[in-house]
C-alpha cells in the first residue's frame, strides 16, 4: 500500500538500543522495575497527570478500571467506539446500555444519557472518539446527579487538553492506549489515570496479581503488567513526544484545507477551548454508495481508508443493543484517511486531490 492508513513512529535506534544495554546490564525485564517506574513518573509530568499506572494494554487499563465497579448490572455506554471499550466491559460482568450519539460530536449527549439511567446502572462509560472531549463539564455534573461513576475510554486523547488541563483528568478514570496505531505508543501498552492515590495502589494491585507486598494478597488480580522493554521504548519516543504533536496537528489542518470546498458537515466538530491532537482525519456523513466507491477507488491508487469504527457497537452479536441509529449510520461510511509522521505535504495534497477526485 502507497499510502496505508497509519504507520508507528520509531525512535532513533541508538538512543533505544542505550537503553535496551541498560536492562541487559541489570536484567531486570518486567515486575515494576527501574525503567517502568522512570516512565511512570516522566509520561504523568508529560500530561500534566497526578497520579497514573502503566499497563499492558488499553484493554487491561479498561478491565482494571472496571473492578472498582460493583459486580453485575449495567453501564451506560457508546456505540460509537472501538469493540474493546464494550467487550470489555462485557468480560466484567456487566450489561452495556447503549445510547447514540451526537452526529459531530460522536458521543452521547448528557439528556440522552439521562433518559437511559436506571436503578441498576452502575456507571457511565463513554469514549472521547478520535481526541474529541465527550461533553466532559455536562457528564461530570450528570454524574454527581445520579451518584454514578464517570469513566472514559481515552485512548486516542495523548496530548488532547479541554478548558487548559489534560482530558484524562476528567470524570473519576481515563484509560489511554499507547499501543503501536497511536500518536505515541510503546509497542504495546496503556495507561489508567486515577482521581487519587488510594485508586491508583488499587489500580495496581489488580494488574499485578492482587499483590500488596511479597507474599501478601489484596483482593484479586491478573497480571497486566507491562516490561521495562516496553517503557524504555516510551521513553525513548517520549523524547519526541512534542514534535510529533506539532506535526500531527499541522496535517490534521492541512487536511481541512485542503478538502474545505466538501462541506463542514462532513467534518469533526472540535468544541471550543480544546487543543486537539489531530489522531484522525474522518470523513462523516457520506453517503453509502459513494463511501463505498471512495473505498475502492483510492485503495486502487494505493490509499488506505479505514472504516474506523465498523460496525457500532449495538450491532455485534454479543452485545446486542437497541437501535442507535445515529451510530449505525456513521459507522457504514466513516473513512478515516492516512496520518503518519512520514506523511508528507506533497503525499497529504495528492491523497486530497484523489479524494476530490473521487467524491
Amino acid at each position: 500500500m502507497k499510502h496505508p492508513h497509519s504507520k508507528p513512529f520509531l525512535p532513533d535506534l541508538e538512543t533505544y538500543q542505550a537503553r535496551i544495554a541498560e536492562i541487559w546490564a541489570s536484567g531486570w525485564l518486567t515486575n515494576h522495575g527501574p525503567e517502568l517506574r522512570s516512565f511512570e513518573k516522566a509520561l504523568s509530568q508529560f500530561l500534566d497527570v497526578e497520579h497514573l499506572c502503566f499497563v499492558s494494554s488499553g484493554t487491561m487499563g479498561l478491565q482494571c478500571m472496571l473492578r472498582e465497579l460493583p459486580r453485575g448490572g449495567e453501564i451506560i455506554t457508546t456505540p460509537y467506539s472501538y469493540v474493546a471499550t464494550s467487550g470489555a466491559l462485557f468480560w466484567e460482568g456487566f450489561r452495556p446500555r447503549f445510547v447514540d450519539i451526537d452526529p459531530r460530536r460522536l458521543c452521547p449527549r448528557a439528556d440522552d444519557i439521562r433518559r437511559h439511567i436506571v436503578p441498576n446502572t452502575r456507571a457511565i462509560l463513554l469514549t472521547h472518539v478520535y481526541g474529541i472531549p465527550a461533553f466532559p463539564v455536562e457528564m461530570e455534573a450528570l454524574a454527581k446527579e445520579f451518584g454514578l461513576p464517570l469513566l472514559y475510554d481515552a485512548a486516542h486523547c495523548f496530548g488532547v487538553k479541554y478548558r487548559d488541563k489534560s482530558l484524562l483528568t476528567y470524570g473519576d478514570m481515563a484509560v489511554l492506549s499507547t499501543h503501536a496505531t497511536k500518536i505515541f505508543h510503546t509497542a504495546n501498552g496503556g495507561a489508567v489515570v486515577t482521581s487519587g492515590a488510594e485508586i491508583r495502589k488499587r489500580i495496581e494491585g489488580y494488574r499485578n496479581f492482587g499483590h500488596d507486598g511479597p507474599n501478601e494478597f489484596k483482593g484479586p488480580g491478573i497480571n497486566g503488567k507491562n516490561s521495562e522493554l516496553h517503557a524504555a521504548l516510551g521513553l525513548a519516543i517520549l523524547a519526541e513526544a512534542e514534535q510529533l504533536l506539532e506535526k500531527r496537528r499541522e496535517q490534521w489542518h492541512r487536511y481541512r484545507e485542503l478538502l474545505s470546498q466538501i462541506g463542514d458537515e462532513h467534518f469533526l466538530e472540535i468544541p471550543a477551548d480544546t487543543e486537539h491532537n489531530g489522531a484522525y482525519f474522518p470523513l462523516l456523513h457520506l453517503d453509502r454508495k459513494g463511501a463505498d466507491r471512495l473505498e475502492q477507488n483510492a485503495r486502487e491508487d494505493g490509499i488506505e481508508l479505514r472504516r474506523y469504527f465498523q460496525p457500532a457497537l449495538n450491532r455485534i452479536d454479543y452485545l446486542q443493543g437497541e437501535p442507535c441509529p445515529v451510530a449505525e449510520a456513521i459507522a457504514e461510511t466513516v473513512l478515516c484517511l492516512p496520518l503518519y509522521h512520514t506523511l508528507s505535504a506533497a503525499d497529504q495534497e495528492w491523497i486530497a486531490e484523489k479524494v476530490l477526485s473521487y467524491l
